[in-house]
């Protein structure tokens, strides 16, 4: 007997474990999600602040603690949902597998500090991929609206999605023109630099043979863009830091052009041009919703989402009303699924 309780109980736990991973309905499943949410804003949230000079170097061990504990939530999450999936494999590779995955990977890499990391290419790619997590907030939203969860308040779910995926566009586009275009100009860039002209210029000093352009003093290095060899003037270097981009991203977000700060890269345009185009496509989203509203306010429309449930029973009403089916017909009818509604009423 009490083996049997107790393989009940482990029945009962797994269960419990499984709806709260993988079912947008449990309560527990949302609850998870805002914890998960919670940490993917607090990492973004590092991640721009780490660009930050003197903050930065201030509060490295902190910095480093926060990115541990996130990374131990997405760890918990992604070795769940791989755990529970119908099909491990295929979730392995799935994109949402692979947005789970970047979430602790970039951070596992850093701490076990292999060799082939030492680069600082290498380094700056893995910062940069961490700032792919923030895909993981959008997926809650769109795991509850494919499994039918209802809304109290459908436009303040809409408004939520809306600002979710403004929050993610502008942290990956903020991210990406801080280290394609920002790092060109980095102090440690700069200083690097620097440093490679001034040996140049004592070799020339030892060997003046070398020294075909007759340099008195060595000369100032300036950045360059890898793609037009263009050089980056000192009143062109606006992009020093996440948070500082970030204005760049909401002008050009809601203006669809540049304001005071700009990109003079080829890749950093490019990137520019990407972001511009999200703002049309987000202003397109915010204008429906808006719309949406200004419909229910002024003109009392309903948000109500049953709306297809009301067209079936007016149109079970109306066959009743035909004789086309009785009373005991029609409530058989009122409780099926969509599906085998349509089904039986085609057989009608």
């Amino acid at each position: 007997m009490n083996t049997i309780n107790s393989e009940s109980q482990e029945r009962v736990g797994f269960l419990f474990l499984k709806q709260t991973f993988t079912q947008p309905t449990h309560p527990y499943f949302s609850r998870w999600q805002a914890l998960i949410n919670f940490w993917i804003f607090i990492s973004c949230l590092t991640l721009a602040l780490e660009t930050v000079e003197p903050f930065a170097g201030e509060n490295e061990a902190l910095f480093y603690w926060i990115e541990i504990t996130a990374v131990s939530f997405f760890a918990i999450d992604y070795l769940a949902n791989l755990y529970f999936a119908p099909n491990r494999v295929k979730y392995f590779f799935s994109f949402w597998g692979l947005v789970d995955l970047i979430s602790i990977l970039p951070t596992l890499l850093m701490v076990l500090n292999l060799s082939f990391l030492q680069g600082a290419k290498v380094f700056r790619l893995l910062r940069v991929i961490r700032v792919l997590r923030v895909l993981k907030m959008a997926r809650t939203a769109l795991q509850q609206l494919a499994s039918g969860v209802k809304s109290s308040n459908p436009i303040v779910t809409n408004l939520r999605i809306y600002f979710i995926a403004l929050f993610s566009v502008m942290m990956i586009s903020s991210t990406l023109m801080f280290y394609v275009e920002g790092e060109l100009y980095s102090a440690e860039n700069i200083a690097h630099g620097q440093q490679l002209l001034d040996e140049e210029f004592a070799k020339m000093q030892a060997n003046p043979s070398l020294n075909v352009a007759g340099l008195k003093e060595p000369e100032k290095y300036v950045p360059l863009d890898p793609v037009s060899k263009n050089p980056i003037a000192e009143d062109k270097r606006f992009f020093n830091s996440i948070p500082t981009t970030m204005w760049w991203c909401i002008v050009t977000l809601t203006t669809t052009g540049y304001g005071d700060m700009f990109p003079v890269t080829f890749w950093g345009r490019v990137i520019a041009g990407a972001t511009m185009l999200m703002g049309l496509v987000l202003f397109g989203i915010l204008m429906n919703i808006v719309g949406k509203t200004l419909m229910v306010l002024l003109f009392g429309e309903s948000m109500d989402e049953s709306k297809d449930q009301a067209s079936r029973d007016q149109l079970v009403r109306m066959m009743v009303n035909l004789k086309m089916i009785d009373s005991a017909k029609a409530k058989e009818l009122s409780i099926l699924s969509d599906e085998e509604f349509s089904r039986r009423v085609s057989e009608v």
